[in-house]
């Protein structure tokens, strides 16, 4: 099996690979597409390692670069050809993935995803959520997974500049860096039902 780099996939399917001649533009044809226009990408050993435009897909797929494993309920149309939209793609080449890559990139939007968009400290459910550093930077806390959690604005308020046990607030569950498909909730924190037999449970 060939194997690229995950830059490839960048490459294939970037802005910068113009769409061939007559290629519906970023998945329109009269209705909203499913999803906010997003198409989950899967290597070629069926791993969930991207979402990308129905445009990018498109691309992908007219190339030979990628096949269709989900379609949605209604078809894309140009001027000469119509194909369903697709949903799940799965590359025919497989691209290496570095596996820590997940874990360098803490971003809050991927702190609420792994969370669940709940404080940790009260169970509030989406509302005004921060990011709180359980151990306090000014007290040596780094911003690392095992170090940073989804905290509503109240408590954040509350616990200030303390520690844990000084404030009496306890993570309900202890941070850590999240599967490697968090960036896909990220993308989609509402994950399509055909998406679900390719993704994790766990975020």
């Amino acid at each position: 099996m060939t194997v690229q780099p995950l830059s490839a996939l960048d490459s294939q399917a970037g802005d910068s690979d113009p769409a061939p001649s007559g290629a519906p533009p970023d998945g329109r044809s009269g209705r909203r597409a499913s999803s906010s226009g997003r198409v989950l990408v899967l290597n070629a050993s069926y791993e969930p390692i991207n979402v990308c435009t129905v445009r990018r897909a498109t691309v992908l797929i007219l190339k030979d670069r990628a096949e269709i494993l989900e379609i949605g309920d209604w078809q894309l149309h140009a001027e000469r050809f119509a194909m369903p939209r697709p949903m799940v793609i799965r590359l025919t080449t497989y691209v290496r993935v570095p596996r820590e890559a997940h874990r360098r990139k803490i971003t809050r939007r991927a702190v609420f995803a792994r969370d669940r968009w709940t404080c940790q400290y009260c169970g509030t459910e989406r509302g005004s959520l921060t990011v709180d550093h359980v151990i306090p930077r000014s007290k040596g806390g780094p911003t690392d997974w095992d170090n940073v959690v989804t905290c509503c604005a109240p408590c954040n308020r509350r616990k200030g500049d303390r520690l844990p046990r000084q404030a009496n607030m306890i993570p309900r569950q202890p941070p850590a860096a999240p599967h490697s498909t968090i960036f896909i909730h990220v993308a989609v924190p509402v994950i399509p039902r055909s998406w679900e037999q390719y993704i994790p449970q766990a975020a």
